[in-house]
Parts: structure tokens; C-alpha cells; sequence
């Protein structure tokens, strides 16, 4: 009996590497440092900064997969915690009305991570949608932390918390809506 060939699709683009257990573990590191090289795009503001993170988290999801990705944020926020200042602005350590964003960077990663394994950042249309649930997913888990931490009801919150970032978050997800299928394009040129 004659076998038939098994196509192989990569879930997501990380998977068009070559390699396995040491390729996963420097991606995971390279999501990391990703990530905590976009909180140094920092600007200033109360009691959140706005910074390049969420974009670097979400982009880290879909490169990655859910477990990489998901993997990646728990070792930016462990080494954070363990006094790494790759935190925004290089800060460092436990707690803080920031904090449920990072912890929200596990989820979100995932969730995006396992949405591209779909094929879900294949199109521009889908990519903004996973990007933008990606992004709730983060305020989501950032907005209870930053109330209790700084006693806002959850009107003056959810301007402070989330509101004020509508348009950077957009922007950003319109760039991952370009680059993802564009590289996917590039990665994976028609026969």
C-alpha cells in the first residue's frame, strides 16, 4: 500500500524555522526581550504609561503560538519580578497599578497565540480582530488591578486605564494587520 504524502502547515510563522526544543526556548527568550525592549517606548502618563509592550505582545502571540508565547510573557513578567528593569521605563519588581496588564500579557499572548495557529493572522481583517481581542483580554485583567491599587471609580478607570489608549492600541493594531499577512505572504510566495 502506497503512502500518501502528508503536507505539512506551519501553525504559526515561527514554525517556518528550522529547528525544535532550542529554537522554542530562543524564541521564547526573543518574545521576551522583545517585549521588554518595547516598554522602553515610554511616554509618561498617569497612573499607566502608554508603551510599545501590547504591540510587542500581541505580535510575540502570533509569531509564537499559544504555549511559545504564552511562555514568553511568563518569562518577561518572572524575570521582572526577579529585578530585570524591562518593565516600562526600566522598572522592575512586584505589584504597582500596572501590574494585571503584565499579567494580562500571559493571557492575551495565548489567546492570540492559539487564534494565528487557526490561521486567524493570515488575513488583514481577521488579524485586526484577534490584535483587538488580544488587546480587551490585556484591560481585562489591567483594569481590577489598577482600581484596587488606586482606589478610581470605574468610570475615572476606564478612561485612565483603557480610554486613553484607544488610538495608540489602534495604531498598532493596524501595523501588526499589515506586517502579519504580509509576512506570511513574503514567508510563503504562491506556486
Amino acid at each position: 500500500m502506497a503512502s500518501t504524502p502528508v503536507s505539512i502547515h506551519p501553525a504559526v510563522l515561527s514554525d517556518l524555522l528550522p529547528g525544535s526544543r532550542v529554537r522554542d526556548v530562543a524564541l521564547v527568550i526573543a518574545g521576551a526581550g522583545l517585549t521588554g525592549l518595547a516598554a522602553q517606548l515610554t511616554f509618561p502618563t498617569w497612573p499607566v504609561p502608554v508603551t510599545g509592550q501590547t504591540f510587542a505582545v500581541l505580535l510575540t502571540g502570533a509569531a509564537l503560538g499559544m504555549n511559545r508565547a504564552a511562555a514568553s510573557m511568563l518569562l518577561y513578567l518572572v524575570a521582572g519580578i526577579a529585578g530585570v528593569p524591562w518593565f516600562a521605563g526600566g522598572s522592575a519588581g512586584f505589584g504597582g497599578a500596572s501590574f494585571g496588564y503584565l499579567l494580562g500579557f500571559i493571557a492575551a499572548a495565548a489567546i492570540v497565540g492559539k487564534l494565528a495557529e487557526l490561521g486567524k493572522d493570515r488575513k488583514v481583517l481577521s488579524t485586526v480582530g484577534i490584535m483587538a481581542l488580544g488587546n480587551l483580554v490585556i484591560y481585562a485583567f489591567g483594569l481590577p488591578v489598577l482600581i484596587a491599587v488606586t482606589k478610581l471609580d470605574l468610570g475615572t478607570a476606564l478612561v485612565e486605564g483603557a480610554g486613553k489608549f484607544l488610538l495608540g492600541d489602534a495604531i498598532k493594531i493596524a501595523v501588526a494587520a499589515g506586517v502579519l499577512p504580509l509576512a506570511w505572504k513574503l514567508a510563503r510566495p504562491s506556486r
